[in-house]
């Protein structure tokens, strides 16, 4: 295939795979369970997606060449599985578009904690996004009124706490060299469910339903839609474009929260607004390559 052809067709993918990442909170607050049982529900359908994917591609795992990367793979899929959890949580108590951009301090933290584990450099650019980024989330933070400010903050640190979850598992990523793309996150979706799934058991088991239609629907739809089918297209995007492109594109996922979010009543103030541009901005920036390193093109989906 010409490399024009494919790049236009990597970039219409990465599109809508952003697009219908950004769509997940709504769907995710129809589906009437526990966080936790949503979560492990996730993982077993993306498994099951993500395995025929791999079959049909014939696409074996190294197992041996990865055999000293399990703990880390493990790990991650820990990581990833209480992420959501945190996610999920988070919508419960405040606007999506409000837990999505605190979700987006990821990057953010992921570069604060390079320079502080691993010595990276930290240039006056990135400073700068350290501080307008965390300035940007008190002003999230603050953006509601009185009535609801309480479950709204909540709503907030707890999307931060998945923020900070997602830091280790992009931190970990790090460490995995003989995995990658599409292998690498089946794995991590099989430790994610592994580590859930007695999380479930000893947090009081697997709650009723979804009792209707609607919320049974959602649940397929996150588990099928939104992370196998949805990851399957985004790992096929990735490998056919630039890094900086698939970072500037995936960042439709927080701005479709947020519009979505205003359309559906939920709003968002100007103060709101303006905190959201300094996080998404700053989180832009810090995945952006060093001039003085080479890109390695990896670009991580925060959904």
């Amino acid at each position: 295939m010409d490399s024009s052809v494919s790049g236009r067709r990597a970039g219409m993918l990465m599109v809508l795979s952003a697009f219908v990442f950004g769509t997940v909170g709504f769907f995710v607050r129809r589906i009437g369970l526990p966080s936790a049982q949503i979560a492990l529900y996730r993982a077993l359908m993306a498994i099951l997606l993500l395995g025929v994917w791999l079959l049909l591609k014939r696409q074996s795992i190294p197992l041996k060449a990865l055999r000293r990367e399990i703990p880390l793979l493990f790990l991650s899929g820990g990581a990833m599985g209480f992420n959501w959890i945190l996610l999920f949580e988070a919508y419960r108590f405040t606007t999506v578009s409000a837990a999505t951009l605190a979700y987006y301090f990821a990057p953010v933290i992921v570069l604060f904690l390079s320079a502080l584990l691993f010595r990276e450099r930290l240039t006056v650019l990135r400073i700068v996004c350290i501080v307008l980024s965390a300035a940007g989330m008190f002003l999230i933070t603050g953006a509601r009124g009185s009535a609801a400010e309480a479950d709204h903050v909540k709503g907030v640190l707890l999307g931060l706490g998945a923020a900070v979850f997602y830091s280790a598992v992009m931190l970990l990523n790090r460490a995995i060299r003989n995995v990658g793309g599409l292998h690498r996150t089946f794995l991590q979706f099989c430790a994610a469910a592994s580590v859930l799934l007695p999380y479930v058991l000893l947090t009081g088991g697997f709650a009723p339903g979804p009792d209707d239609s609607a919320g049974i629907l959602c649940l397929i739809t996150v588990g099928v839609v939104h992370t196998g089918i949805t990851y399957c297209m985004y790992f096929s995007a990735l490998k056919d474009l630039p890094g900086q492109t698939a970072a500037l594109l995936s960042y439709i996922d927080p701005l479709v929260a947020v519009v979505l979010s205003a359309l559906l009543g939920e709003g968002i103030t100007p103060r709101g607004a303006v905190g959201g541009c300094m996080i998404l901005f700053s989180a832009l920036v810090c995945q952006m390559p060093d001039r003085k390193k080479p890109p390695d093109g990896k670009v991580p989906s925060l959904e």
